[in-house]
C-alpha cells in the first residue's frame, strides 16, 4: 500500500515509519521540513503540490500537530490548537479533491479528551469527556477543548469515499531517544522516579509495537470508523507505573514529588504539570470488542521490553 503520514517526524511518526516500511509499504512523510529520502513539504495550513501524494494513496495517517511538551502557555496553546485543526482541515480538503481519494484515514487524537478520575475506567461507550471535572485546574479544560476540536475537524470534513478513525492515544512508549518512555527512564536512572503528588494518577500507555499492530489492525478492519482507544488494557496509577519501570532498570530507590515539585520539575524541562497530574484512566474498548490481542498488555512486561531494547 501506499501510506502518507502527515507530521510523521516525531517519536510516534518514528515509530510507524519503520515498522511500516519494513512491512514493505511505501511511506510517504509530510513535514515542514523535509530532510529525508520519501519526505515532502507542506506547511500544515495549505494547498499545494502535496495534494498529489493524498490522490491514489491507499490510507493517511494524520499525526501533524505541536508537541504537547511545551508550558502550557496562551500562546503555545493556542499554536497547539491552531496545527491539530488546520492540518486536519487541509488533510480533509485534499481527500476531498482527489480523484481517486484514500480508502481511510486515521486521525490522530488523545485520551487526554477523557475526564481526569480515580474510578472507572474510560472506554469508547461510557467513557465521560473532560472540561468539567470539580477540583482540577481551569486551564487542564483548554486540553480537552483541543482535542474535541481536533476530532471535530475529522468529522466535518466531506470524505465520503474514505473510511474515517479517530485515534485516541495513550502515551505511545518506545525507546526512541525524546520520547516519553526515554524522558522517563532518564528520571528513574537520576533517581527521581518516585511518585509525584502522591502517585494516585493513573497513567495509560501503549508499547510502540501495540501501536503499529493496532494500525494495521483498523487498516484491516473495514468495519470500524469513529474514534478507537489506543491503550493498553491495564493503566495503572503512576506510584505502580514507576516502581515497575525502577525494577525493570533495576534502580532500587525512587525520590518522591510534591506538586510544587512538581511544576519546578516542569519548568525546568519546560512542560506542564498536567501531563504528570492529570489521572488519564483509559482503556480500549473497541479494539478488545473487535478481537485485538495486546503483545504487551501489561506495563511490566512492556517495560521490561523498552529497556532491553
Amino acid at each position: 500500500m501506499k501510506i502518507v503520514i502527515p507530521g510523521g517526524t516525531g517519536q510516534v511518526g518514528s515509530v510507524l515509519r519503520r515498522a511500516l516500511t519494513a512491512a514493505g509499504h511505501e511511506v510517504v512523510v509530510l513535514s515542514r521540513a523535509p530532510t529525508r529520502a520519501g519526505e515532502v513539504a507542506w506547511d500544515g495550513r495549505s494547498a499545494g503540490a502535496w495534494y498529489k501524494e493524498i490522490d491514489g494513496s491507499d490510507v493517511v495517517i494524520n499525526l501533524a500537530g505541536r508537541s504537547v511538551s511545551c508550558r502550557y502557555t496562551p500562546e503555545n496553546l493556542k499554536a497547539m490548537l491552531d496545527s491539530r485543526v488546520d492540518s486536519a482541515r487541509a488533510v480533509g480538503e485534499a481527500i476531498r479533491a482527489a480523484g481517486r481519494p484514500p480508502a481511510l484515514w486515521l486521525q490522530m487524537s488523545t485520551a487526554t479528551l477523557y475526564a481526569h478520575t480515580f474510578g472507572a475506567a474510560h472506554d469508547e461507550a461510557n467513557g465521560v469527556l473532560g472540561g468539567t471535572e470539580p477540583g482540577v485546574p481551569d486551564y487542564w479544560a483548554y486540553s480537552v477543548h483541543i482535542a474535541r476540536q481536533w476530532e471535530r475537524a475529522q468529522e466535518e470534513a466531506d470524505t465520503p469515499d474514505t473510511r474515517k478513525v479517530a485515534l485516541r492515544a495513550a502515551m505511545v512508549m518506545s525507546p526512541d531517544r525524546g520520547g516519553v518512555f526515554d524522558v522517563l527512564s532518564w528520571l528513574t536512572r537520576l533517581g527521581l522516579g518516585g511518585p509525584v503528588a502522591g502517585g494516585r494518577q493513573y497513567m495509560s500507555w501503549i508499547h510502540g509495537q501495540d501501536f503499529v499492530r493496532a494500525v494495521e489492525f483498523l487498516i484491516a478492519r473495514e468495519d470500524l470508523r469513529g474514534p478507537v482507544n489506543l491503550a493498553a488494557p491495564h493503566p495503572l496509577p503512576q506510584r505502580e507505573f514507576m516502581r515497575v519501570l525502577r525494577r525493570a532498570r533495576r534502580i532500587p530507590l525512587g525520590l518522591p514529588a510534591t506538586r510544587w515539585m512538581a511544576g519546578l520539575g516542569a519548568f525546568a524541562l519546560r512542560s506542564d504539570t498536567e501531563l504528570l497530574l492529570k489521572s488519564r484512566r483509559v482503556v480500549p474498548g473497541r479494539l478488545l470488542d473487535a478481537g485485538f490481542s495486546f503483545a504487551y498488555d501489561d506495563w511490566e512486561s512492556a517495560a521490561r521490553d523498552l529497556v532491553r531494547r
